[in-house]
């Protein structure tokens, strides 16, 4: 039988260009989600009820994989790793996600997608505190992660503590209920509080840097990451269901009152925790953590178009300038990461010839951390 022309036309492709094409795609879906996640609170979809439904469809999503893809390498489920499955869920789930939804109902889509930019560095420096990552400031890698990282709090201070005056007012979208537009809901964070709305998202950050950073020594006792994702969603599930049902006395809030309020849940857990997932996974593999960082600030700036279209957001003066700061400081930590890893490369290649044949410990020159400062995971947010 012969293969169909449009998947010969794709394996034709270089992976290159394949991986480049994968990593556009992925940051308009993960831009469509902070806009989806947006217009769901202007409908007034409950922060905690949102969060139950999306988790629930990404573990129906991953845990068929999760069962069978890593059937033989799953190692035996012990208290201890319970236990720290429950915390991971604690910090990237409800933490995360909570703060996620309570910084963007305050703020905007372009601003919760700009702070995101900073996690690779606020990870580095989690990291760094915990003797886990080395800094060494007589390299100019040490220099570049550090100054990386600098940038990155300067420009999310100046997002949280300056908002400016406004640069760009777009036209207001047309609110015509059979538009699609017009169906989810549209304005931006008025009469809120944007400094509040910052420090949620800043939370968010760390909830998220932390998370990454406890997964690095979990993994490497429990080496199968789609169980380690499937369990960590199945306790958020289970500890945004506690939240819920203790602060949520509504009972019309787990109800869908339009298909609007159904497709913004749905795109959350199909397209910005499954389907995400899925190429994520896919693009490291093939083109390593760094190459997928390096794409994050496409994802604000398509967000930044999407919002303005969609939700008519504007654009503040301290919002642009400090998102452009945290920009150039995640560049600098990639740049520093890379660097890093050239110096251990070339540090084994001297070690390994003739005359340097004494074996040498290369645990120093390593980072044990290089997956984590990345954000990896099958969650976005």
């Amino acid at each position: 039988m012969a293969e169909p022309g449009s998947r010969r036309m794709w394996w034709s492709i270089p992976e290159r260009f394949q991986l480049h094409a994968a990593m556009l795609a992925l940051q308009f879906g993960y831009a469509g989600f902070h806009v989806v996640s947006r217009a769901a609170l202007n409908m007034g979809i409950s922060k905690l009820v949102f969060p139950v439904y999306r988790n629930i469809i990404a573990l129906l999503l991953l845990l068929p994989f999760a069962y069978f893809i890593e059937k033989k390498e799953r190692p035996a489920l012990t208290f201890n790793f319970i236990l720290q499955f429950f915390l991971l869920a604690l910090v990237g789930i409800t933490a995360n996600q909570g703060f996620y939804l309570l910084g963007l109902d305050n703020t905007s889509p372009t601003f919760a997608s700009a702070i995101q930019n900073s996690v690779p560095a606020i990870t580095f420096l989690m990291a760094a505190l915990l003797g886990i990552e080395k800094v060494r400031l007589n390299r100019k890698d040490g220099l570049a992660k550090s100054g990386g990282t600098l940038f990155c709090v300067i420009g999310a201070t100046v997002i949280t503590l300056y908002k400016g005056p406004t640069i760009y007012s777009p036209v207001p979208p047309l609110q015509n209920p059979t538009s699609v537009f017009g169906s989810l809901g549209l304005g931006d964070a008025k009469g809120k509080s944007w400094t509040l709305g910052c420090i949620y998202l800043i939370g968010h950050c760390l909830s998220w840097s932390g998370w990454l950073v406890m997964q690095a020594p979990l993994l490497k006792k429990y080496p199968a990451r789609l169980s380690v994702t499937s369990f960590t969603c199945f306790f958020g599930i289970i500890q945004f269901l506690v939240i819920a049902l203790i602060f949520e006395r509504d009972a019309q809030a787990w109800l869908f009152h339009s298909g609007a309020e159904a497709f913004t849940i749905l795109y959350a857990g199909v397209v910005a925790s499954g389907i995400a997932f899925a190429v994520q996974i896919w693009c490291i593999d093939r083109g390593g953590p760094v190459f997928v960082a390096v794409y994050q600030p496409v994802q604000t700036l398509v967000v930044a178009i999407m919002a303005s279209i969609a939700l008519g957001e504007e654009f503040y003066l301290g919002g642009i300038i400090g998102a452009v700061l945290i920009v150039v400081g995640l560049y600098l930590v990639l740049w520093g990461k890379s660097e890093e890893k050239k110096f251990a490369k070339e540090q084994i290649a001297i070690a390994s010839t003739p005359e340097h044949s004494i074996p040498r410990p290369a645990s120093h020159n390593k980072t044990s951390l290089t997956q984590p400062l990345l954000p990896s995971s099958t969650e976005n947010v």
